[in-house]
């Protein structure tokens, strides 16, 4: 059976029962712009991401001889008109890509940092010493971390890009200037953005014309993004990091726009001209993990996602999960990920300003002392405590436990291949759904809340916190852009947007590919849960309605439904250089994958 057909009789069986409206493998826009496909095949490279217009903007770049990193960027930026609420030039992410000719894998942190002037208690509200409610914090100028976007595209074109920044900047120009149909995902997420979006003038004016959400159909522009993208593109990325688009930057950061009669009054933030100037993407190391003989690279810290997944994987490595039912493969998945995540909570955050045990927390025998505490016959009673990555003696010993924290919400991520056969893989965010429901004035893009992403105040007891703020630290993040090698080569690479969830979704999409035998795009649909070391595990509508929940709720396990989760995008490279493109067939309205060639 096709892969194609193998999906379709996924969806018919009942098995994404609650996600699909349209029991179909493409989601189809309807009246809201062209049609998305979420699987394509084919030769001369691919790419997966939100939105058509993304996806076919990388598409372009590649036919035209540019890299997989050429393409990245283009898509990127495309994004940033076409998916504004969780990505653009105000936000930031994580880049991971394999280099064809040395079959090295590489990355770029282009994570936001912390202004100067902040310090480790800058969430806590002097007029009462608690920490501030958290939708105030998010809706003001404190929450605004300096964004690393566009200082990431200019970083990977130096490394490994065969066009300049202004060609990778063209297609998401044409597409602001000319605009894009409006489809039902975008109209949704207005609606439920308006109260955000309405409370500061220019994203009202942006976002809400007349008052209202565009309409499914109709077509938005951008051209103050246009403008702001031409301007980087003459001027090159100084017109952000220290020219007049920063200046706009900082001027909105210190005095957030209020629209008029806004029920709020948001804190300014301290950010500074200097703070832009200073900013640096960093190249970086992946983290590795081999797991039954394939090498899986992902984000090191300042990203918890490659330790976290590669601590599950290390986990589940003790067992054969290929031999065993249904319900105690998800049972192991759901307990590995509880016990990575207490370990998560506990060690990582920016490494340049923590000592991440990252070796440690990666061992095989630090993952065989996590492994025996997990019960075949029992789930765990969360909080569980962290182990301890720097004992000697091995066994079952634990740590004190200590809460969980999970601010991230929204994020984008998408992949890309090229003929030469270069990969990347790509997370990038603003954070919140609209970030900081902030928007530069005349600049056409809002800005991130992703220092929202540190802890407020301390999370474990009498140990010390990791991920709390200071100057110039970047907020630990969940993102988890993943490329899996065997014997050197590409296999997959993967990823997905939504907050914590990431880590468990890339998770479990690797345990249903290379344990449970389903196919890359069967993989990305099926049903998801997500554990994370609370006292239920997140879930969505199909997978509780699976036959296999109540025996899961037979040992324990417990679940809270939350509607769906991730939206995770992948390459799959076969024989003969054939690529496999796979995304979501509904998640989020679905997902846009294409070859550039379906013949060789």
């Amino acid at each position: 059976m096709s892969r194609r057909r193998t999906l379709t009789a996924l969806l018919s069986a009942g098995l994404t029962a609650g996600l699909v409206a349209a029991a179909a493998p493409a989601a189809s826009a309807g009246p809201g712009g062209p049609d998305k496909q979420p699987v394509a095949e084919g030769y001369g490279g691919a790419v997966v991401s939100d939105t058509v217009e993304s996806t076919q903007a990388g598409i372009d770049v590649l036919r035209r001889g540019g890299t997989a990193a050429d393409a990245a960027v283009a898509v990127a930026a495309t994004l940033g008109v076409t998916d504004p609420y969780v990505a653009g030039p105000g936000g930031g992410g994580y880049f991971v890509y394999y280099d064809a000719k040395t079959k090295r894998i590489s990355t770029i942190d282009g994570r936001e940092t912390t202004p100067e002037a902040d310090k480790s208690d800058m969430f806590i509200d002097p007029a009462t010493g608690q920490p501030y409610a958290f939708e105030t914090a998010v809706e003001s100028g404190k929450s605004v971390g300096v964004p690393g976007m566009v200082a990431t595209w200019q970083r990977a074109l130096q490394r490994w890009g065969k066009f300049s920044l202004a060609d990778d900047l063209r297609p998401a120009v044409k597409v602001a200037d000319h605009g894009f149909v409006v489809n039902q995902t975008f109209a949704d997420q207005t609606i439920s953005l308006k109260d955000k979006l309405s409370h500061f003038a220019p994203s009202a004016a942006l976002f809400l014309p007349g008052g209202a959400a565009p309409k499914v159909g109709s077509v938005f522009r951008n051209p103050d993004l246009a403008e702001t993208y031409r301007q980087i593109s003459h001027q090159g990325i100084g017109a952000l990091y220290g020219g007049s688009v920063g200046r706009d930057l900082v001027k909105t950061v210190q005095n957030p726009p209020l629209a008029k009669d806004a029920p709020i009054k948001p804190i300014p933030g301290p950010m500074q001209l200097s703070d832009l100037q200073a900013y640096r993407a960093l190249d970086g190391s992946p983290t590795h993990v081999n797991y039954r003989g394939y090498d899986v690279y992902g984000m090191a810290p300042s990203s918890s996602g490659g330790i976290t997944v590669g601590e599950s994987l290390n986990i589940l490595g003790n067992f054969d999960l290929s031999k065993m039912d249904r319900v105690q493969a998800l049972h192991h998945y759901l307990e590995a990920s509880r016990l990575a995540f207490a370990d998560r909570n506990r060690y990582i955050g920016d490494s340049r300003y923590v000592q991440v045990p990252q070796q440690q927390l990666l061992s095989k025998q630090f993952a065989a002392t996590r492994a025996c505490q997990i019960d075949p016959g029992k789930a765990g009673q969360s909080p569980v405590a962290p182990g301890d990555p720097y004992s000697t003696s091995g066994g079952c010993t634990t740590g004190t436990a200590a809460s969980s924290d999970s601010n991230e919400q929204h994020t984008n991520h998408f992949v890309v291949s090229d003929k030469q056969g270069n990969v990347v893989s790509y997370t990038n965010t603003i954070e919140q759904l609209a970030g900081s429901g902030i928007t530069v004035s005349g600049r056409g893009f809002l800005l991130n809340n992703e220092l929202t992403d540190f802890n407020f105040a301390p999370t474990q007891g009498t140990a010390p916190d990791p991920n709390l703020p200071a100057p110039g630290k970047r907020p630990r993040s969940s993102m988890s852009p993943t490329i899996v090698l065997k014997d050197g080569k590409p296999v997959l690479a993967v990823g997905s947007p939504g907050g914590a969830t990431i880590i468990t979704t890339v998770l479990q999409v690797l345990v249903n590919r290379l344990d449970l035998g389903m196919s890359l795009p069967d993989a990305i649909a099926a049903p998801r849960a997500s554990q994370r070391n609370a006292k239920t595990s997140d879930a969505e509508p199909a997978f509780l309605a699976q036959p296999t929940t109540a025996g899961l709720q037979a040992l324990g396990q417990s679940f809270t439904n939350v509607g769906s989760i991730g939206v995770a995008a992948g390459l799959e490279f076969e024989r003969a250089g054939k690529i496999l493109a796979a995304g979501e067939p509904v998640r989020r309205g679905g997902t846009s994958a294409m070859v550039v060639s379906t013949h060789r």
